[in-house]
């Protein structure tokens, strides 16, 4: 993608890359968009590079990620609506999901909190898209119905390798043989 300014419709809450670090782009700034994969955005401002979810990109002027879940009844967090939740959240440089990059190694829910823990990896230990990725599945697993809190732990053990990936994954990235 061909960088591209434009001038933020409303404030905008955004991460800075890498230390995923959360603050607020105000409304009428001028940003210049670098990149949009896997449905976020990264963009310049103030000499910062940062990540604007895809679900707010209407500050972008574009068109935002909707990401709806129906309420349960029972008033529990419904783990099927946590996985959806990160099947949504793709890999800043291959634009595959965290799910099918077999980078969710564990969900667990404590119904009686609501506090959902996450463990997770990442390609590389050395990856420094780790916080900001961290960022991604908190913001995005935090808009299940009934979550109060969501806790990511990073692991790597066991290490991240293509063989996690799914079959649909690997043929995406082309590492299928």
């Amino acid at each position: 993608m061909m960088q591209k300014m434009v001038v933020t419709q409303r404030d905008c809450k955004a991460r800075r890359v890498p230390s995923g670090q959360m603050q607020i782009i105000p409304e009428g700034e001028f940003v210049t968009l670098t990149q949009d994969l896997g449905g976020n955005y990264t963009v310049t401002w103030q000499g910062n590079m940062l990540r604007i979810d895809g679900t707010d990109a209407d500050a972008l002027g574009r068109k935002p990620q909707k990401l709806e879940f129906t309420p349960p009844a029972d008033d529990n967090i419904d783990k099927a609506q946590v996985w959806q939740a990160l099947e949504t959240i793709y890999d800043p440089e291959i634009p595959i999901n965290l799910v099918s990059l077999g980078l969710i190694y564990e969900v667990q829910i404590d119904q009686q909190s609501k506090i959902v823990n996450i463990q997770m990896t990442l390609t590389a230990p050395g990856c420094g898209m780790g916080p900001v990725l961290v960022g991604d599945v908190e913001y995005r697993v935090a808009m299940v119905p009934n979550v109060e809190q969501v806790k990511v732990e990073l692991v790597f053990d066991p290490p991240w390798s293509r063989e996690m990936m799914s079959e649909e994954a690997q043929l995406e990235a082309g590492v299928f043989f």
